[in-house]
């Protein structure tokens, strides 16, 4: 009998590392089935950069902004165009306007790295005001991966869709901002170029995965 007793709890820890060795088994082939550069790992890489950095955004970093008196930059267009929809308010200083977000321009200000590379330069900006959502649309294709120095990397390319928020439908908006403008008009068009690496568990947009 007390054989039987104690067989009993070797066969249920028999049959649990048994089943741990299998859901291990598994979960070793999905890491691995990620890791392959085929449409659908591709497709899932630019949803999950678009769910996180695809915003559409309008390059006002800081607030307040301060216009001097005659100044002839964007933000001496741009700012009385959103002040007029809402979302700032400016006031008199000296010899300039400031502007800043009222309670209405917060809700689009958004505490989202954005990041802007030039051809020096890498900068990393923590939020900005945006404007609309991209999703995508169509995965048009890819470069063969390369590895070099331990690191397989590609660049996709695709197309997306846009949804603007109601006040950047505005045609004044659209003037005042061309570059929003345009990604607007070439929705389903515009192609977009990704650059993607490959980590342990799949590919992962550059910008995700900056250090």
């Amino acid at each position: 009998m007390k054989t039987n007793i104690h067989s009993i709890p070797l066969r249920r820890v028999g049959a649990s590392l048994l089943l741990l060795a299998a859901l291990v088994s598994l979960a070793g082939c999905s890491n691995e089935a990620a890791r392959f550069p085929n449409h659908e790992n591709f497709t899932a890489t630019v949803n999950d950069y678009l769910a996180q950095r695809g915003h559409v955004c309008l390059a006002k970093y800081s607030w307040p902004i301060t216009v001097p008196a005659g100044s002839r930059e964007p933000d001496a267009q741009q700012m009385p165009v959103l002040e007029k929809l809402g979302l700032v308010r400016g006031k008199d200083v000296a010899t300039a306007r400031e502007y800043a977000l009222t309670d209405a321009g917060r809700q689009h200000y958004l505490q989202v790295p954005v990041v802007v590379r030039t051809t020096t330069q890498t900068l990393t900006h923590p939020a900005d005001l945006c404007a609309a959502t991209l999703s995508l649309d169509r995965l048009i294709g890819w470069d063969p991966p390369q590895t070099r120095d331990g690191r397989t990397a590609t660049s996709l390319l695709f197309t997306y869709r846009i949804a603007t928020d109601a006040w950047a439908t505005a045609p004044e908006v659209q003037q005042a901002f061309p570059l929003l403008a345009r990604a607007i008009q070439r929705e389903g068009t515009m192609q977009v170029r990704l650059g993607v690496h490959l980590t342990r568990s799949g590919w992962v947009a550059d910008e995700l995965d900056v250090h």
